[in-house]
């Protein structure tokens, strides 16, 4: 924050120098600039100074190219004047690799041009490209750094470039800086906390009694959300060496099970402790499986607390998305360390609920041999020397009968204290139980608690298989109403007496939100997910606004 005056300074310097009939402009540079500014949205940002700058200039055409963390290319390109079915046939959005936007990033000095197809930097333009001749570049500094360059191209009086209009130009890219640099403080700390409400949610959720196998998924889940990625995968070392894939959330479920072997570059430089990041998946040597095909940007991070080693955290996206930033690969890590310290603080809380249950067995278990069995023992004996006194044969029998219904509760009993000395098998918590939990888990990030609503008996109608995608399914939806729903409430419904077609029996799950509704062209590979996991099931999943035309209502069912 201590460069925010010196960039102001430079400004205000920079005014100062303008000659004076670009300082008649200036009352309208002023008002564009307050309209570029309103606004702490980094992508929102972009968009109003491009529009800016074309309006300032009379250009037909502006971009912003923001560079990669490596300063040596542009991870995004924000456009204006393009419409967007041309942007469609153009393809693939300049990479700053080469090329006038290349030599602009070699060297960040304006650039002015009459004829930039006559330059000898010059690569041409891909097909469906609009023609362009004149040109103006100007870099865009956020204190010391580079953010990127503004670009604009053919005026719409077919004039070149004036010197006016690189002086507003290079104004509005000093004042841009400033806006951009307010910006990507206010994203950076909305994403740290962002991170810091996952990781609370995960330890929330571990420390709740999560089984497990449950335990994995909740982490896979809470990185794929917070990474934006297409997958959230945990992997553990595996019988035979190297990793594998214990819990999957998004993606593909064919994915569980399958192992990294040990062979693989990136399985011994995780379980070392180290990060293991690539910017295409498909393409890099140290990913050999053939599931990495699919996938482009990717983080492989070690579950590592202290100098112990879990396992690794996984969360690729998809062939052609933008790689992770520097800060997204930071959070990740600190992430990931929290889920590992999470998964460690759980398997000790079960193992010392699970000593406490050892040692009520043993106490129940000394109790019935000291006490019990021994005073059914004393009162056999004393019923056997009253049979022995009497003279009465129906007496006689009674007792003897008595008698042996006494050594076979004994033998009972004994059987009853030898298995409660053996090892208790671990059960799955029941399915309401479960909900509850990531009702609460979803409590952190929203702000809010959802509300929750059962119909029939949930834990004994519903199979494990029904169940465990039940769960997986609210979880997706939850993740959605947090990232887009902007909702203020939530209702949940898990109905186990839901009546399907063809009067099949099956669970419901409906969850509802007053929010801003479901946009259309919006993403759907939430919705994909859910559909295709019902589907499996021989169930369907659907949505729409609610019952009063606002919000949203996902519904998603299966039979049992």
């Amino acid at each position: 924050m201590a460069e925010v005056p010196d960039m102001a300074e430079h400004a205000a310097r920079s005014l100062h120098a303008l000659p004076e009939d670009v300082a008649a402009r200036l009352p309208q540079l002023l008002e564009t600039m307050v309209l570029a500014g309103s606004g702490l949205q980094l992508h929102a940002t972009l968009d109003r100074i491009v529009e800016t700058a074309a309006g300032l200039t009379g250009a037909r055409y502006a971009a912003i190219g923001v560079l990669n963390d490596r300063q040596d290319g542009l991870s995004d390109f924000i456009t204006h004047g393009i419409p967007p079915d041309r942007r469609t046939l153009i393809g693939k959005l300049p990479d700053g690799h080469s090329g006038i936007l290349g030599a602009l990033i070699d060297d960040p000095v304006p650039l002015c041009l009459d004829d930039l197809t006559r330059d000898p930097r010059s690569v041409g333009f891909p097909p469906n490209h609009p023609p362009m001749n004149t040109f103006l570049g100007v870099p865009i500094r956020v204190g010391d750094e580079i953010f990127g360059n503004l670009y604009l191209t053919e005026k719409a009086d077919g004039a070149g470039f004036s010197p006016y209009d690189l002086h507003m130009v290079t104004v509005l890219a000093t004042e841009a800086g400033i806006q951009i640099g307010n910006a990507r403080l206010y994203e950076a700390t909305r994403q740290r906390e962002r991170w810091i409400d996952g990781s609370v949610a995960v330890t929330t959720a571990l420390l709740s009694g999560a089984d497990a196998e449950e335990a994995l998924t909740v982490v896979a889940e809470q990185a794929r959300r917070l990474a934006d990625a297409d997958a959230g995968m945990v992997l553990l070392p595996s019988g035979h060496g190297g990793l594998e894939i214990a819990a999957v959330a998004g993606g593909s479920q064919d994915l569980l099970g399958v192992v990294v072997p040990p062979e693989s570059p990136a399985v011994d430089q995780v379980l070392a402790g180290e990060p293991v990041f690539v910017d295409e998946a498909a393409a890099d040597p140290k990913m050999i499986t053939k599931s990495a095909r699919s996938y482009g940007p990717s983080m492989l991070l070690p579950l590592q607390s202290g100098d112990r080693v879990l396992g690794a955290l996984a969360t690729p996206r998809l062939r052609g998305e933008q790689p992770f930033t520097r800060d997204e690969k930071t959070l990740a890590t600190q992430f990931a360390s929290q889920a590992a310290l999470a998964l460690m603080m759980a398997e000790a809380q079960r193992d010392r609920e699970r000593l406490a249950v050892y040692e009520d067995r043993d106490r129940i278990a000394r109790d019935l041999h000291d006490l019990v069995i021994q005073r059914l023992f004393a009162t056999g004996m004393m019923l056997e020397s009253a049979q022995r006194q009497s003279v009465v044969p129906e007496v006689q029998t009674g007792i003897g009968r008595a008698v042996d219904e006494l050594d076979v509760t004994i033998q009972e009993i004994r059987t009853a204290i030898f298995a409660l000395q053996q090892e208790p098998d671990e059960h799955p918590s029941g399915l309401r139980t479960r909900v509850l939990r990531e009702i609460n888990m979803a409590a952190v990030p929203l702000g809010f608690k959802p509300a929750c609503r059962f119909i029939g008996a949930v834990d004994t109608l519903v199979d494990e298989l029904t169940g465990k995608n039940l769960i997986a399914a609210l979880r997706e939806t939850l993740s959605n109403a947090f990232r887009h729903a902007h909702a203020s409430r939530i209702d949940v419904t898990v109905d186990a007496e839901a009546l399907l077609p063809e009067e099949r029996k099956g669970v419901r799950l409906t969850v509802a939100d007053d929010g801003v509704g479901i946009p259309e062209g919006g993403r759907r590979s939430g919705l994909k997910n859910l559909k295709r996991r019902a589907e499996a099931l021989g169930g369907d999943s659907r949505h729409g606004p609610g019952p009063d035309g606002t919000g949203a209502t996902v519904i998603w069912e299966a039979p049992y």
